[in-house]
């Protein structure tokens, strides 16, 4: 982890405009075509929502922009990426735990199922935003939704992704999903570019 002088960055203008705006966030929707990792889920009985949140971190490994934090005066340079999902516990409510992204979807399997059982029964969230760069992710995956808006105040900054059931049409499965993100860490186009390499991630498993 480094700590970065905005002005001496590719970012310097966008952080003087946006990083004491009253609505810094951004949000994107598009529906991605998913087939592929359900069809992937159902043939070796990995969760869907583990394979998503992996592609999620290939994605974002390959645009600069999501190694970079905006914190109060100054950007968070992060060498690592991590996934953080929100969790059911097992008596009821939400945590949070974040899984280190790794390449090698073995290891990321691994990580997710013994972190999230870790949450799940400690009722206490696994946090690596000390030293990793942490896109958050939502699932809601009894229900169909069309677009989702987050915390918009610039209060929590990283990256955060929902979605919801997907959709089966002909025989594709299409999910919608919502990518915001603050204006300081990224512009539109780097946001698109995420979106379209994380179509590329889901129909290449």
């Amino acid at each position: 982890m480094e700590e970065l002088d905005p002005k001496q960055t590719s970012r310097a203008e966008a952080f003087e405009l946006w990083m004491q705006a009253p609505m810094p966030m951004v949000t994107l929707v598009k529906t991605l075509d998913v087939t592929q990792a359900v069809r992937l889920s159902r043939r070796r009985g990995i969760k869907l929502n583990l394979l998503l949140c992996w592609c999620v971190g290939r994605a974002a490994s390959r645009v600069e922009e999501f190694y970079t934090l905006p914190a109060v005066d100054k950007l968070i340079r992060f060498d690592r990426l991590a996934v953080d999902m929100v969790t059911a516990l097992q008596g009821g409510g939400i945590s949070t735990c974040d899984v280190p992204f790794s390449e090698d979807m073995e290891q990321f399997r691994r990580d997710y199922l013994a972190l999230t059982a870790r949450v799940r029964e400690t009722g206490e969230p696994y946090d690596l935003s000390g030293t990793h760069m942490v896109i958050g992710t939502s699932a809601l995956p009894w229900t169909e939704i069309d677009g989702a808006v987050n915390v918009y105040a610039g209060f929590y900054n990283n990256p955060f992704l929902i979605w919801g059931k997907y959709r089966k049409k002909f025989l594709r499965a299409l999910l919608p999903v919502s990518f915001q993100f603050h204006h300081s860490q990224m512009d539109g186009g780097h946001a698109a570019r995420f979106l379209e390499n994380l179509q590329e991630e889901m129909r290449n498993l």
